[in-house]
């Protein structure tokens, strides 16, 4: 059994949803009753990384006196909260969901039980006018009742019906009787007492409120009412007015304050097509409710939260999906979906993309990396590069890099509009609806799933150690001072880095080499005007001497021609698309050093001190770096030494080339 299983049963039967309380415990959850605010559960989670896998534990406020009842291993004493009332409970293979469900029904019935007192019987007295004393009477029964064949829970729902209703007239506040409208009488006889379900109760909201979709009422009324799920049949006849007016109101475009619960109601009736003939209608009513009574200050704090939520999730249930449905789920969810849809494809984006998302995912500190303040666009394109040398290259058993960090897109139960009174249609065709590259909702025999990537099962160590060593690498190859140490454990990203830096740096020394180039456009007339300027200089006799060799040239044709040009001539020309470029090698001379200086460079690469032979010389640190790091730029291409104070340290990158130069 897995913890989602319980998260669904309490949110489908109890309509409670998992609450992150903690953002710096992401895996810690609890499960709160609505009616009571008090916790009912606390749940863990916590990746194993030796074994790979999840455990998770949870704590319920069942009593600790239940483990003398279950022998079950998976029960047992609870995990940190403290006290009698609660035991614990460990999810595995070996974990029966219904005694975990009952474990959870238990805690809530003592958590309710609690809160209120039950009256089972109520005795009315009165003082016996002259003695002082109570007489109690008693009530009458119908005569059905006294038969024996009568329906107690039939009677029970009349003397409901008939407190609710009242007499078929109510008083004004003038004292004048009025009559109460037929169609809320017509109304109160449609409900249907099958069962005192949850789904019942949103089967008869339905009911009654498409036979009222379009009543009008002008009863003013103003009072509270504080009830959770408020439906019709929760409300007496004042209220039902009371409410109708409101909403005749508001149909017209005019928003005045009204009870919470009874704003609650008119979202319940567009979530339920209830005066909206078409979603894309039900929709556009709810954001103008949102503008018209939200913006003006009406409502609680949580409704416009649930609002949003409840528009995105019948959005989806009713098949209308748009890109509005972003807007509408949690704003770090689609810009965390962003960056993972960045990193599974790093090649279709820019370097600042691909580094942005790194150091959005691992906790944005990276921007201000030395590398990032000296070089900004090279420092970006060296990290955005190592990750896509990653994606190209990383393979653990299958898993390519960003599987092994981010693991695969997971199934979780989604119960869309859990917590509102809504009655989904039956005969509800498979359907998938995609959100982002990162999310979709899929329908799928008569159950709702949500498709995501959930943090749960990153594995932070992992990207943290890609980005430290590329930044630690990036850091020296860049010579920023302020270096990373190398930390242990990351040596499996250092030859990925390394790679990087090595194609980087031979993609600069081949950019600075230097290139002629030659437009052989124009090669065709100079030879026609340099064999024109040729003939005007000979005299006759030279050209009567060359006919013949001419005539031979033209016989042998073109090929015979190529040929002879191929002994002569005099460069080789690498042809390609567009100007021809020859390349013409550096210079591979490299300049004297003095013995002084050649002495300090190879003291410096065994690792000896050098202080003392340079105020033997006379000669300042800085300068005698300056000087070998001048003489060997034409073949190095940057610094070989850096000097610090009075020290002189070498940079290790180049120690081959030196070993090579300096054989």
């Amino acid at each position: 059994m897995d913890l989602s299983e319980l998260t669904a049963y309490a949110e489908k039967k109890y309509h409670i949803r998992e609450e992150q309380k903690w953002d710096d415990f992401r895996s810690f959850s609890v499960l709160t009753d609505p009616e009571t605010r008090k916790w009912v559960a606390l749940m863990m989670r916590q990746w194993d990384y030796e074994t790979g896998n999840e455990l998770c534990r949870c704590d319920i406020k069942c009593g600790r006196q239940i483990l003398t009842e279950i022998k079950e291993p998976y029960v047992t004493n609870a995990f940190r909260m403290r006290g009698e009332k609660w035991a614990g409970v460990i999810f595995d293979d070996r974990t029966e969901p219904e005694v975990v469900f009952k474990l959870f029904d238990e805690a809530i019935r003592i958590g309710r039980a609690g809160s209120y007192t039950v009256v089972l019987e109520e005795q009315k007295k009165e003082e016996s006018p002259g003695t002082g004393g109570k007489v109690f009477r008693d009530t009458l029964l119908p005569l059905e009742a006294m038969r024996g064949n009568y329906d107690k829970s039939r009677f029970r729902e009349k003397q409901e019906e008939k407190r609710r209703i009242g007499p078929q007239t109510h008083v004004l506040r003038n004292n004048e009787p009025r009559p109460i409208p037929t169609r809320i009488l017509e109304m109160m006889q449609l409900y249907e007492y099958r069962n005192s379900s949850f789904e019942n109760k949103c089967m008869n909201f339905v009911r009654q409120g498409k036979f009222m979709e379009d009543y009008e009422d002008d009863a003013p009324w103003n009072s509270e009412v504080k009830r959770y799920f408020a439906t019709y049949h929760d409300l007496n006849l004042n209220q039902l007015r009371g409410y109708f007016a409101w909403r005749t109101r508001v149909r017209r475009g005019e928003f005045r304050p009204i009870t919470t619960s009874l704003a609650y109601m008119y979202i319940y009736e567009l979530l339920n097509m209830i005066g909206a003939n078409t979603p894309e209608e039900a929709i556009r009513k709810m954001k103008e409710f949102e503008k018209g009574f939200l913006d003006s200050g009406f409502g609680d704090r949580s409704m416009r939260e649930n609002l949003h939520r409840w528009i995105m999730e019948f959005t989806v249930l009713s098949g209308s999906l748009s890109e509005d449905v972003k807007s509408l789920i949690a704003p770090e969810l689609i810009e965390r979906d962003r960056q993972l849809m960045i990193l599974r494809k790093p090649l279709e984006h820019t370097d600042e993309e691909v580094f942005g998302a790194l150091n959005a995912l691992t906790g944005g500190k990276t921007e201000k990396s030395s590398a990032i303040m000296k070089e900004p666009e090279r420092g970006m394109h060296l990290f955005a590069e190592v990750w896509r040398y990653m994606a190209e290259h990383y393979d653990d058993l299958g898993w390519d890099i960003f599987d092994a960090c981010f693991g695969k897109m997971r199934q979780f139960p989604w119960h869309p509009l859990a917590n509102a009174v809504y009655m989904d249609p039956e005969n509800r065709e498979d359907a998938e609806y995609k959100v982002t590259e990162c999310r979709k909702f899929v329908y799928k025999s008569g159950e709702w799933s949500e498709y995501r990537y959930d943090e749960l099962f990153f594995d932070k160590y992992r990207v943290h150690a890609i980005v430290h060593e590329a930044d630690r690498q990036i850091r020296r190859y860049l010579k920023t001072g302020h270096y990373l140490r190398e930390k242990k454990g990351e040596e499996w990203v250092t030859p990925y880095v390394e790679a990087v830096i090595g194609a980087d740096r031979t993609a600069a020394e081949e950019a600075a080499k230097p290139k002629i180039t030659i437009d052989l456009s124009g090669l065709d007339k100079i030879r026609r005007d340099a064999q024109i300027t040729r003939d005007s200089l000979l005299t006759e006799d030279e050209m009567r001497e060359q006919a013949p060799e001419q005539a031979l040239e033209q016989a042998a044709g073109p090929d015979a021609q190529q040929k002879e040009r191929k002994f002569v001539q005099p460069v080789t020309l690498e042809v390609s698309e567009g100007p021809m470029v020859e390349e013409i090698p550096a210079a591979t001379e490299i300049p004297e050093l003095d013995d002084v200086y050649t002495q300090i460079l190879l003291s410096v690469m065994r690792g000896e001190p050098v202080a003392g032979l340079i105020r033997q010389k006379a000669l300042m640190p800085s300068v005698v770096a300056d000087a070998i790091n001048e003489a060997l730029f034409d073949e190095i291409g940057d610094n070989v030494l850096s000097c610090e104070g009075d020290e002189i340290m070498l940079v290790e990158d180049y120690r081959e080339d030196l070993e090579r130069i300096l054989e």
